[in-house]
């Protein structure tokens, strides 16, 4: 089985290229109606793929502009983090985490593209195993709460 994330938007040309620009991704093909409008389009990043689309309302398919926002992150993995923020929001993006060590161990950060998918930018800087992972968060939690 192979999972791959299909992106809504409005303005996929642009977002074609925004993802090109920002993250180094590739084009591999796309289908675009009469109108101009993208149907398809397929794009890879590293081994990754993922696919994205124009809004078509009379199918139902709204993207994250049209809809206020979307519940669904992505999460990059980079060799640098900091590096990977710094070109997408050249190219666009706004800053919403600003990269930096985590519990976890990684080092992240968060952005939102301009069509409103958001993107964790992250790279392992620390292995952590689970009960290691747990104590942390749950430390992090407790400091919330104080």
């Amino acid at each position: 089985m192979i999972l791959t994330p299909y992106l809504i938007v409005k303005g996929a040309p642009a977002a074609l290229d925004f993802y090109t620009r920002a993250f180094g991704a590739k084009e591999e093909m796309r289908l675009t109606d009469p109108a101009g409008r993208i149907g398809h389009a397929e794009m890879t990043i590293g081994d990754s793929a993922f696919m994205l689309a124009d809004e078509h309302a009379e199918f139902g398919a709204l993207g994250p502009a049209t809809l206020g926002g979307s519940p669904v992150s992505l999460h990059l993995e980079v060799a640098d983090p900091d590096a990977a923020a710094q070109r997408a929001v050249d190219a666009g993006a706004t800053l919403l985490r600003p990269v930096q060590d985590q519990f976890h161990g990684n080092r992240a950060g968060m952005v939102a593209d301009p069509f409103g998918h958001k993107w964790f930018l992250s790279a392992e800087i620390e292995k952590i195993g689970p009960e290691e992972m747990q104590r942390r968060y749950a430390e992090l939690m407790a400091g919330e709460e104080a």
